[in-house]
């Protein structure tokens, strides 16, 4: 899998930014704190979500397949800070996640950069036996409403629909389910674009919270 957003962290020293992402601003209004918890950031980009979390006290598994992500990542957040992630180059999708290991699982702008539907069927599922019985998962990601890919030239999304993404969540109840447009630019660029962006907030209610195929 490549995230092809290379080009993007090449350019620009914090591509993303540093500000969390909404739907993680969001959980922190449901749970009163993070410490201690145990998080996984899958495609954690260069940290924007992770050192949220990591800054307030939780163990944070911050992955990234991209090696310039991270580098990235390292040098654009306070060492203390930086030191309560372990930072990995990876791949998710070959992830091994021991059954109710964590307390948050994190997917922003990740699935749609896997090469098809099932690898996203696999990974969310892997996810979700990853997840502790009254635990979270994030997940946001392009779907097939509108895509404007201009200022990502490299990048060939897998694009599915937004009541897919909620059917694989049909066992969890559901925090927060939208489909929007989110119009942005990047620094590398600077070409205005829309996406339509599934976000969902999803809490394991049972156990056999796992998805539909």
């Amino acid at each position: 899998m490549a995230g092809g957003y290379d080009e993007g962290y090449r350019s620009c020293p914090c591509f993303w930014g540093k500000t969390p992402g909404k739907l993680v601003r969001a959980l922190a209004d449901l749970i009163p704190s993070f410490h201690g918890l145990h998080i996984l950031d899958a495609g954690c980009g260069e940290g924007k979500n992770a050192v949220f979390f990591a800054d307030r006290g939780a163990f944070v598994r911050a992955i990234d397949v991209s090696a310039l992500a991270l580098e990235n990542a390292r040098s654009a957040w306070d060492a203390d800070v930086i030191r309560m992630c372990t930072w990995e180059q990876a791949d998710v999708q070959q992830l091994a996640i021991r059954e109710s290991t964590f307390d948050i699982i994190v997917a922003y702008g990740l699935l749609h950069c896997f090469r098809s539907r099932r690898s996203i069927v696999d990974t969310i599922k892997t996810f979700q036996t990853g997840t502790k019985i009254g635990a979270y998962n994030i997940i946001v990601a392009f779907n097939n409403r509108k895509q404007d890919l201009r200022a990502h030239p490299k990048l060939r999304p897998c694009l599915v629909d937004h009541m897919d993404y909620v059917r694989m969540y049909a066992n969890w109840r559901l925090v927060h389910v939208s489909d929007t447009d989110l119009e942005e630019s990047h620094p590398d660029t600077n070409i205005m674009h829309i996406h339509s962006l599934t976000r969902i907030l999803a809490k394991k209610s049972c156990e056999n919270g796992s998805c539909a195929t």
